[in-house]
């Protein structure tokens, strides 16, 4: 490894977000903070031996920050105590906290990518908050969808059947959802969280479930800063490329960057949702052009 990895905290009082940091040993450049997605954590990005796009860009000479939302990774508390939280928090305070915490250690626009789930917080965040886009140089998304309109035997397992029905169950059992315990997820969630998520997956409006902040209309009023949105050819479910693609029209992010990740399109393997982040062959393929776009924009 090129870098060094230390951990450190972000106090919100009720509660501590854990961030895992990412320090080049020479010639740093610009900051970038990595939002995991539900029923996972920072670790999607990382490991302590070196691997995930943290660690590749971090030995390019990004510096890292990969952060564990509200009651996940090593953040503090854990949902096993009872404590809880809606999507509504992550949005109005834990994103702008972050990005605020970032900004802060370094005096410059950070770069912010997301997986999945994280990608729709991050973008009503922005959206939301429209102050915050100064301090964001550019945002990149992997299989970020909201809506999952894809009818398939998979979609009816993993959605329908367990996120729509067993994971509530297990929340109202103990209190959070033990996604690792049953084996479905890196991580647990919240039960609340989980609550939220449901109701967009669905397909109800893109406006916020606690107050009703419209978020599809304050994001066509947003000015984005660049975006980069990866699909890959074999999410077929829970990053699918026609609802990533959705996404960016419901946001109105058309003006930034699409990239499907497929050998079809010239990549070295077919991807799926975890994959293109975890995947030996990423590191010779699409990090390397995101480390290369990422250069440019920072010069």
């Amino acid at each position: 490894m090129k870098h060094q990895q230390s951990s450190m905290y972000v106090d919100l009082q009720q509660y501590q977000l854990h961030l895992r940091r990412l320090i080049p040993l020479q010639n740093a450049l610009s900051p970038v903070l990595f939002l995991h997605g539900a029923i996972e954590n920072g670790r999607i990005f990382y490991s302590h031996s070196g691997k995930g796009l943290a660690c590749y860009l971090a030995d390019q000479g990004f510096i890292g920050y990969c952060a564990d939302f509200a009651g996940r990774g090593l953040s503090q508390p854990q949902l096993s105590t009872g404590f809880n939280q809606s999507q509504h928090q992550v949005i109005t305070r834990d994103i702008p906290a972050l990005i605020e915490f970032v900004y802060q250690q370094h005096q410059q626009p950070l770069t912010v990518i997301a997986h999945s789930w994280g990608g729709v917080l991050l973008a009503a965040s922005l959206a939301r908050f429209p102050g915050l886009i100064s301090k964001v140089r550019a945002k990149v998304y992997f299989g970020t969808k909201r809506v999952i309109s894809i009818q398939s035997i998979e979609r009816k397992i993993k959605i329908d059947w367990l996120w729509n029905r067993l994971a509530p169950w297990l929340g109202r059992k103990y209190g959070y959802i033990p996604a690792k315990q049953w084996r479905f997820g890196a991580d647990n969630e919240p039960t609340e969280f989980l609550s939220d998520t449901i109701n967009w997956i669905k397909g109800a409006p893109y406006a916020d479930i606690t107050d009703g902040f419209d978020y599809a209309a304050a994001s066509k009023q947003t000015d984005w800063p660049p975006s980069w949105h990866f699909a890959a050819v074999k999410d077929t479910v829970l990053g699918h490329p026609a609802d990533v693609q959705n996404f960016i029209q419901e946001t109105g992010q058309q003006h930034g960057k699409y990239t499907l990740l497929g050998r079809a399109q010239g990549y070295l393997q077919d991807y799926d949702h975890i994959s293109m982040l975890t995947h030996p062959s990423a590191n010779e393929d699409h990090f390397v052009q995101l480390n290369h776009w990422l250069v440019n924009l920072a010069e």
